[in-house]
């Protein structure tokens, strides 16, 4: 049999009543007692002999309220305010919570599930953040109630003081240990803006990986690793920034594209490769690469301009010949003079196909892939491969361009279907048309779908990258 349990209220209930029903006391007494009706006590008496104990049990107990906001949306916020909105005060928060994300909900409910997560609006008052980190130290224990107010106060203001510091920590000990990177955008050179990808070795100062692309993309950070496995080899760990295109976090399934899921794209090419990843929204985490951009503009903008550059190719390779070589010779540490963690460089064909963009599939019902607005189909060995339609793929396009896909664990080759024939069987003369065989790589555990989308699902639900 169930065990009951009452809470006091309906305890004390259960218990008059059953001392008047057994004992046939007096009603009016019971009423007195509970400061009930007649009536409801002589209800409460029927209940009590057809349920017994259990009758007590008030019929609201363990239901949620009609007005109960569903878990996930509460989940959705905190997530959206760390990796999105975590800048912005708890008012204009809200203001975009119901603009941009379709969310409605209470100031009070974003300050209250915000707060129990651990964090404070940027524009909380002394008096609030003093409070916050008394109850804090109050759960870790550093300071019980036993203890003196200014004994207290001193405790919680020292801890305060801690927070809002930002202290020198030691270098790294190997040249290849964390490589911060960063993009900085800014108008160096022409009249228009261009982002500057940058990575730089924390234990040397090392320039490892620079170039120009005209926002922060994928192909930029892409290009630098490209110089970085070339130059030096596969380092320990990336130290990164906390933008769209290291965290990309699109809430609602239904918008998301693998190939925009740049995060899961880069973190995906740093797994095959064996290179940690770690991110951070807090500029200060990763000082090095912060003043470093400064330094650039500070000089490569003039030198750019002394050089008539006014185009991003031109830019990049100033950037790539000159400016770095010339910026680690006066600025960086001799980085053979360190210890090093950087692993072997993979092959050319390794780093082409590792650092690609990968994008899930379907064929239609015209044997056809859509991708980037353009239709392809497979072929192996130069013939046209057939597959049922709403066969699941995942096409691979490389880092020089070339289009590959898999289907059922075997890689073909995409080739572009044209919207009219480049030549006539009916009216052209018969002209022999060479078509070159291209270099197929084998099937490695990388390419798999089920891995690929296993990734995906560990990336959004655990945020491990790589």
């Amino acid at each position: 049999m169930r065990k009951v349990e009452l809470r006091m209220k309906e305890k004390e209930k259960y218990d008059v009543i059953k001392e008047l029903v057994d004992h046939n006391g007096n009603k009016n007494r019971a009423c007195k007692k509970l400061g009930l009706s007649r009536r409801q006590v002589d209800r409460l008496i029927i209940i009590y002999k057809e349920k017994g104990k259990s009758g007590f049990v008030h019929g609201n107990r363990s239901r949620k309220p009609v007005s109960t906001i569903d878990k996930s949306i509460s989940e959705s916020i905190i997530l959206l305010y760390k990796n999105k909105y975590y800048d912005f005060n708890f008012n204009h928060f809200k203001d975009f919570l119901e603009e941009k994300e379709n969310i409605k909900v209470s100031y009070k409910y974003i300050y209250n599930i915000l707060t129990k997560e651990g964090i404070l609006s940027p524009k909380a008052r002394k008096k609030t953040k003093r409070a916050f980190a008394k109850q804090k130290l109050l759960q870790e224990k550093k300071i019980n109630l036993t203890m003196s107010e200014e004994q207290i106060s001193e405790i919680v203001n020292h801890e305060v003081a801690l927070e809002d510091s930002h202290p020198r920590l030691e270098k790294p000990k190997y040249f290849g240990e964390i490589i911060e990177q960063d993009g900085s955008i800014h108008l160096w050179f022409g009249e228009n803006k261009s982002c500057l990808h940058l990575a730089i070795d924390k234990a040397t100062s090392t320039i490892v990986g620079a170039w120009f692309d005209y926002q922060e993309t994928l192909n930029g950070y892409y290009h630098v690793l490209y110089q970085i496995l070339t130059n030096y080899g596969i380092p320990y760990k990336f130290f990164t920034d906390n933008r769209t295109v290291f965290n990309y976090m699109s809430l609602n399934p239904d918008k998301r594209t693998s190939e925009k899921d740049v995060l899961t794209q880069y973190g995906y090419a740093c797994k095959q490769l064996g290179i940690a990843l770690e991110t951070s929204s807090v500029s200060q985490a990763k000082g090095l690469i912060e003043r470093t951009n400064g330094t650039f503009q500070g000089r490569l903008i003039q030198e750019l301009r002394l050089n008539n550059i006014t185009t991003i190719d031109e830019a990049n390779k100033y950037l790539t010949e000159i400016f770095i070589p010339n910026f680690n010779k006066k600025f960086a540490l001799d980085y053979q003079k360190f210890p090093s963690v950087f692993e072997e460089s993979p092959s050319e064909d390794v780093i082409n196909y590792t650092l690609a963009v990968l994008a899930t599939r379907k064929i239609d019902n015209g044997n056809a892939i859509k991708f980037n607005k353009e239709y392809y189909q497979p072929y192996l060995d130069n013939e046209l491969k057939c597959f049922m339609p709403k066969t699941e793929c995942l096409v691979i396009k490389a880092f020089n361009g070339d289009l590959l896909v898999t289907i059922d664990e075997k890689v073909y080759e995409l080739r572009k279907l044209q919207r009219n024939m480049s030549i006539s069987k009916e009216f052209d003369e018969a002209i022999q048309v060479k078509v070159n065989k291209k270099y197929i790589p084998p099937m490695t555990h990388s390419w798999k779908l089920a891995s690929f989308k296993k990734q995906m699902k560990r990336a959004h639900t655990n945020h491990v990258y790589a």
